[in-house]
């Protein structure tokens, strides 16, 4: 090359440089922020809330500007039980929940979560949902409902106490006759136990409690009884119940709007829930345990361990709540024969395989039995 043709070359460069800037300025622009508007069925303080908070990060981050979830607590726009309503009309683009809040549509949505699942642990009963048959039987019941929404199922939540109570429960005549709240499938449980059953949302069942609107009430977790003021106001709690033993959270997106988004905006969503799930779980150890701590020793919270017959009569009731529903329900019935089918085997294959590690924790921690 002469030096003549030098300054010819370095001018073509420049112009294809700033040629390619001027094309590149329009897809820029063009890169424009999805914004979603969703609602937790949670009070902002709650860990629960934050669990909504911590999937739209996931999903914002991995976005990288083309998708904005924003989360608002319960109550912002619509009322806890009223979001699937919402989710499905468009007035919110999404929400996060649980399915026994949409109980009263059809029974059926109780059963991803209350009950004991045949002896599934919560996330058993995520591996039901998505390699079981349980995902396509939800998109069945949500079509007979001509709901339109996107679900995601998530989060296996440790198992709920029995509750909060004035007293502590001894035998099942104790649950006779108590004001008692509880929500999904529990309520049908629970009034076969001969409680008068009050399906409160979170937000007002600790000033129900106070105001002796009812005599007891469960909730979730220790982290989530804590922050809503559950100690303040009653200083028993029981450990261990069927009612709620492997409930799981709810992702929602109203269907248009979700599938008006790009392939790999999609893709996210998926991968953001999965990490959310597990994230969550990991989680829950961390806050639930130290919160149980800080129960006992500052809030002077007294914990029980349910009795064993109160738990005998919560799976006999179970039975015949289920029962009845199967009857008048088919996709009850459709629900409980592929929960039952999966958690045979898997069940089965866990019960097998898994060590008690409840035999090693006493071998570190447990004291040992004071002699004579």
């Amino acid at each position: 090359m002469t030096d003549s043709q030098k300054p010819r070359r370095r001018s073509l460069i420049k112009g294809a440089a700033v040629a390619a800037g001027a094309m590149s300025a329009p897809m820029v622009a063009m890169a424009q922020t999805t914004a979603f508007r969703f609602q937790s069925t949670w009070p902002a303080k709650d860990i629960f809330h934050e669990y909504a908070n911590d999937f739209a990060k996931k999903v914002n981050d991995m976005a990288g500007g083309r998708l904005k979830i924003e989360v608002l607590p319960s109550g912002a726009v619509v009322p806890a039980f009223q979001l699937l309503d919402a989710v499905n009309k468009g007035t919110l683009d999404g929400g996060h929940g649980v399915l026994a809040y949409h109980y009263g549509k059809n029974t059926a949505l109780a059963l991803w979560g209350s009950g004991p699942a045949f002896g599934m642990d919560p996330n058993m009963v995520l591996a039901w949902h998505y390699y079981g048959g349980g995902k396509a039987i939800l998109e069945e019941i949500y079509k007979s409902l001509n709901i339109d929404v996107v679900s995601f199922v998530y989060g296996p939540m440790p198992t709920q106490p029995l509750g909060w109570f004035k007293k502590p429960i001894a035998k099942v005549e104790d649950m006779k006759g108590l004001k008692y709240r509880t929500v999904g499938l529990a309520i049908d449980v629970f009034k076969e136990l001969g409680t008068a059953v009050n399906p409160l949302p979170g937000g007002e069942i600790v000033p129900a409690l106070d105001r002796g609107l009812i005599d007891a009430a469960e909730f979730n977790n220790a982290s989530s009884d804590r922050v809503l003021g559950f100690p303040d106001v009653v200083k028993n709690c029981m450990l261990q119940s069927f009612h709620q033993s492997g409930e799981q959270f709810e992702i929602l997106f109203n269907k248009a709007k979700y599938d008006a988004l790009p392939g790999e905006l999609k893709a996210i969503i998926d991968y953001a829930v999965q990490a959310a799930s597990a994230d969550m779980s990991w989680k829950a150890i961390q806050r639930n345990s130290q919160d149980y701590i800080e129960l006992k020793a500052k809030d002077k919270v007294n914990f029980y361990k349910t009795p064993d017959a109160i738990l005998r009569a919560q799976l006999a009731a179970w039975d015949k709540v289920t029962a009845a529903k199967s009857a008048e329900n088919p996709l009850f019935k459709k629900v409980m024969e592929s929960q039952r089918a999966f958690a045979q085997r898997a069940g089965q294959w866990q019960n097998d395989y898994m060590v008690d590690f409840k035999m090693a924790w006493n071998h570190y921690f447990r004291a040992p039995a004071k002699k004579a």
